[in-house]
């Protein structure tokens, strides 16, 4: 039986996750407090660990319920609490010296900011699919806990072999159903990989030929019934999905069932 066994959400973008027990559907059809803000440079674009490795020396712990953050680098070991909302001007100062630019701080509650704006839902994979992923680099020992962290993903779920993910996209233009408890689900397509993965979740370090080494191991082990045509390339992993607005106020549970 497939089962939601972790939620992650990224309140701000690029940095840590927090685990939680149950999430809302928020107005625009996205996980409540996921990726609710962003860091913008001086430009206006992203500031994102595929832009600014450097952003991988920050660890970040929330209280969501208090809506702190507390930030700590390598450099300043001494952590420092903000309110989300009421520090956002010293938050923004704590970016800016960080970044060594100045830094802006955007919001969107109603559906935050997706690397996917076309699938703006939670992004979804197997528990089993991350076990096996992390069996490609045994020379590394790479575990569980640090492919959750390279690959960034919202919603993981139990009991189903590896990549039984891949059932819930279809060709190019279509959309395949699903439902998660009470929450109803459209699957979009394979999430297609950046260079975060590739690098140490906590340090930054590139491993070398990661992407490589995935690639060939992900289209050896790809499922026969997989719509194929969905992998131009297979730096692929996960599902981008949409949840429609009319989800929003519904609740996510830790243990829900999922259903095609």
């Amino acid at each position: 039986m497939a089962q939601l066994s972790k939620i992650l959400l990224f309140p701000i973008k690029s940095l840590d996750a927090i685990a939680v027990d149950q999430v809302g559907i928020a107005s625009g059809g996205s996980l409540q407090g996921d990726r609710e803000f962003a860091l913008c440079d001086q430009t206006g674009k992203y500031i994102n660990a595929k832009r600014y490795p450097q952003i991988h020396h920050i660890r970040a712990n929330y209280d969501l319920a208090k809506r702190l953050v507390i930030l700590q680098t390598p450099k300043h070991p001494q952590s420092i609490t903000f309110h989300l909302d009421r520090d956002r001007p010293s938050l923004r100062e704590w970016f800016s010296d960080f970044f060594e630019q100045p830094v802006t701080i955007q919001q969107n509650i109603a559906n935050g900011f997706p690397d996917d704006p076309d699938a703006w839902g939670a992004t979804l994979i197997s528990v089993a699919s991350l076990e096996t992923v992390a069996s490609w680099y045994p020379e590394r020992s790479l575990n569980l806990a640090q492919m959750r962290q390279r690959f960034r993903t919202n919603l993981e779920i139990d009991g189903v072999p590896p990549f039984w993910e891949d059932t819930l996209f279809a060709e190019a233009g279509q959309l395949v159903p699903f439902q998660i408890g009470e929450v109803q689900f459209l699957g979009s397509n394979p999430c297609q990989r950046c260079p975060v993965p590739t690098r140490d979740p906590i340090t930054g370090i590139v491993y070398p030929s990661f992407s490589k080494i995935f690639s060939q191991h992900r289209e050896s082990t790809l499922p026969n019934n997989v719509e194929r045509s969905r992998f131009n390339h297979f730096y692929r992993l996960a599902v981008n999905t949409r949840i429609p607005i009319t989800e929003a106020g519904k609740i996510l549970k830790l243990g829900d069932t999922l259903n095609i």
